[in-house]
C-alpha cells in the first residue's frame, strides 16, 4: 500500500497495493458461492423430486428457506460482525456454508435436504454483509474502493450467470447432489487464503449486544419476506394476512427499541442521510427489475420460443455479461460523469429494456437477448455506484451494519421481483386465457395456473384443440409480458426519479 501526496504536500488516502488487491480476490470467493447457490438449485429440481419425493410444499420450501433464512439474518449476522469481528464471522460461515453444502448434497428426505437449505440460509448471511464491510475497511483510496466494489457486484452477476450454466452441466454428468458439492472446494481454498490474507476489522467502540432487538429483527424480516412469496404463490390468503401483521408488528417493536435504546444494534441515524437512504432504495428496485426480468424471460426463452433451460442460460448470459463490464466501465465514467447523472441514466436503460420487450409484437430470441443486454448495462453500473456511494456516506466503523442494510435491500428486492411482477404475469395470463379444454379439466391440481401446466395439459390433445390451447396460452401469456414490462418500466423510472432527488451531493 502507497500513501499518495497532494501538490501541497498533504497526506491522501492510502492506495492499495498487491497484498489489498490479493484480499480482494480471497473475498470474491464467498460472493461466488452466495450467488451461485441462488440460481443452480432450480436445475436439480426435477431430479430432487423424484429421488427424494417431497410434496408441492416442501418442493416450493427447498427453494424458498434459503432466500428467507438470508434475508432475516443479514441484519443481524452484520451487526455481530461489527462487534466480534468481520473476518473471524467470514471464517465462522464459510465453515458452516460448507458442511451445509455437504449435508444438502447427501440429504436422503426433503426433510433433511430443508434443514440444509435452512443452514445454507443462516451461514450464507454472515458471508455478503463481511465481505462488503471488509472492502470498506481494506480500501481507503475512493478510486480503488470503487474499482473493488466493481470486482464485487461482477461476482455476484457472475456467480448468477454461471449457476444455471453450471448446473445443467453437473447434471448431465453427476448426481442433483452435486449443485451443492462445488461449494466444497471453495471453502478448502478459502479458510487458509481468508487466515492468511484478511486483516480484522471490527467497531472500536460497538454497541452492547441486544438479544431482544436480534430477535425482533427476525421476526420482522421472516415472516414480511414469507408474506411476499406467499403472496405471489398463493394470493391474499389467511396465512399472508398473518404473515404480514406479525412482521409488521415486529417491525414497529424493533424501530420502538433502537430509537429508545442508549446503544442501539443498529444506528438508525443512517437513513437520515439522504444520500444513504437513496442508494438502499435504489439498490432494492434494481434488484426488483433484474429478478423480474429473469422469471419472465426463462419462461418466455423456455415455453414459448422452445429452448432447453440451457439454452435459455445461455441466450441470458450476454445481459449478465453486460452488468459485469458496465459495472468497471462506471469506475471510469465517474471521473468525468456526476455519479447522480450515471445512476439515473443506468434506470433509464432499465426502463429501454423492458420496453423493448413490451413493444415487440412477435418475441424472439434475439428481441430477448437485445432487451437484457440493455437491462444489464443499466444494472451493472446502479448497483457499482450505489453500493459504492452506500459504503462511502457511513463511517467504516459502521461498515458492516450498514452493508448488512443494503445486503437485505438486495434480498427483499430479489423477494418483490418476483411476487410484484411475477403476479402481474401470472395474474393476467390466468384472467386472459380462455379455451374450451379448460371446461373439461376445469381448476383440477391448478392445471392452468402457469404456462407450464397449461402446456402439460396440450400434451393430452395432440390434435388441433391442443394446438388450440397453446395458440391462446401464449398469446395471453404475451399479453402479461406486455402489462409486467409497463409495470417494470414504472418501477425504473421510479428509480431513477428516487437517484436524481437524494444523490445530488453524493
Amino acid at each position: 500500500m502507497t500513501t499518495i501526496r497532494d501538490t501541497a504536500g498533504t497526506m491522501t488516502a492510502h492506495r492499495a497495493g498487491p497484498r489489498e488487491w490479493a484480499a480482494l480476490a480471497v473475498l470474491m470467493l464467498p460472493v461466488l458461492m452466495v450467488s451461485v447457490d441462488n440460481t443452480v438449485l432450480s436445475f436439480a429440481l426435477p431430479a430432487i423430486s423424484v429421488d427424494l419425493k417431497p410434496t408441492g410444499t416442501q418442493l416450493l420450501w427447498i427453494v424458498d428457506l434459503y432466500a428467507i433464512m438470508l434475508a432475516g439474518l443479514l441484519i443481524a449476522m452484520g451487526t455481530i460482525g461489527d462487534r466480534f469481528g468481520r473476518r473471524r464471522l467470514l471464517l465462522l460461515g464459510t465453515v458452516g456454508f460448507g458442511a451445509a453444502s455437504l449435508v444438502a448434497a447427501y440429504s436422503s428426505s426433503p426433510e433433511m435436504l430443508l434443514l440444509a437449505r435452512a443452514l445454507q440460509g443462516v451461514f450464507g448471511a454472515t458471508l455478503m454483509p463481511s465481505t462488503l464491510s471488509l472492502i470498506r475497511n481494506v480500501f481507503h483510496d475512493p478510486r480503488d474502493r470503487r474499482l473493488a466494489i466493481a470486482s464485487w457486484a461482477a461476482m455476484f452477476s457472475g456467480g448468477a450467470a454461471l449457476g444455471p450454466v453450471l448446473g445443467g452441466w453437473l447434471l448431465g454428468h453427476a448426481s442433483w447432489g452435486s449443485v451443492f458439492l462445488i461449494n466444497v472446494p471453495i471453502v478448502v481454498v478459502l479458510v487458509p487464503l481468508a487466515l492468511a490474507l484478511l486483516p480484522e476489522s471490527r467497531d472500536p467502540s460497538p454497541s452492547p449486544l441486544d438479544p431482544l432487538a436480534i430477535v425482533l429483527s427476525l421476526t420482522a424480516m421472516l415472516p414480511l419476506v414469507f408474506g411476499i412469496k406467499n403472496l405471489a404463490e398463493h394470493g391474499l390468503s389467511d396465512l399472508t394476512l398473518t404473515a404480514f401483521a406479525g412482521g409488521i408488528v415486529s417491525a414497529w417493536a424493533l424501530v420502538h427499541r433502537l430509537r429508545t435504546s442508549p446503544a442501539p444494534m443498529i444506528d438508525l441515524s443512517l437513513f437520515g442521510n439522504r444520500v444513504f437512504s437513496g442508494a438502499i432504495v435504489a439498490n432494492l428496485l434494481s434488484l426488483m427489475g433484474l429478478t423480474g426480468f429473469l422469471f419472465l424471460g426463462a419462461q418466455l426463452l423456455q415455453l414459448v420460443l422452445g429452448l432447453t433451460a440451457m439454452d435459455a442460460a445461455l441466450v441470458l448470459l450476454p445481459g449478465l455479461l453486460a452488468t459485469v463490464v458496465a459495472g468497471f466501465v462506471a469506475v471510469r465514467l465517474v471521473n468525468v460523469v456526476s455519479i447522480r447523472a450515471l445512476v439515473t441514466a443506468s434506470f433509464v436503460a432499465s426502463a429501454t429494456g423492458y420496453a423493448i420487450t413490451a413493444l415487440t409484437d412477435v418475441p424472439s430470441v434475439m428481441s430477448v437477448a437485445v432487451a437484457f443486454t440493455v437491462m444489464g448495462v443499466g444494472i451493472g453500473m446502479a448497483e457499482t455506484l450505489t453500493n459504492d456511494v452506500m459504503l462511502s456516506s457511513v463511517p467504516s466503523s459502521k461498515a458492516g451494519a450498514a452493508s448488512a442494510i443494503s445486503e437485505t435491500a438486495y434480498e427483499i428486492g430479489a423477494v418483490l421481483g418476483t411476487a410484484v411482477l411475477g403476479t402481474v404475469l401470472t395474474s393476467t395470463y390466468r384472467s386472459h386465457l380462455t379455451y374450451p379444454a379448460m371446461l373439461q379439466w376445469g381448476e383440477r391440481q391448478g392445471a392452468f395456473e402457469t404456462l407450464g401446466g397449461t402446456v402439460q395439459v396440450a400434451k393430452h390433445y395432440p390434435n388441433e384443440v391442443g394446438d388450440g390451447l397453446l395458440d391462446s396460452a401464449r398469446a395471453a401469456f404475451d399479453l402479461g409480458v406486455q402489462y409486467t414490462s409497463a409495470a417494470a418500466i414504472v418501477i425504473a423510472l421510479l428509480a431513477a426519479l428516487v437517484s436524481w432527488r437524494t444523490l445530488k451531493h453524493a
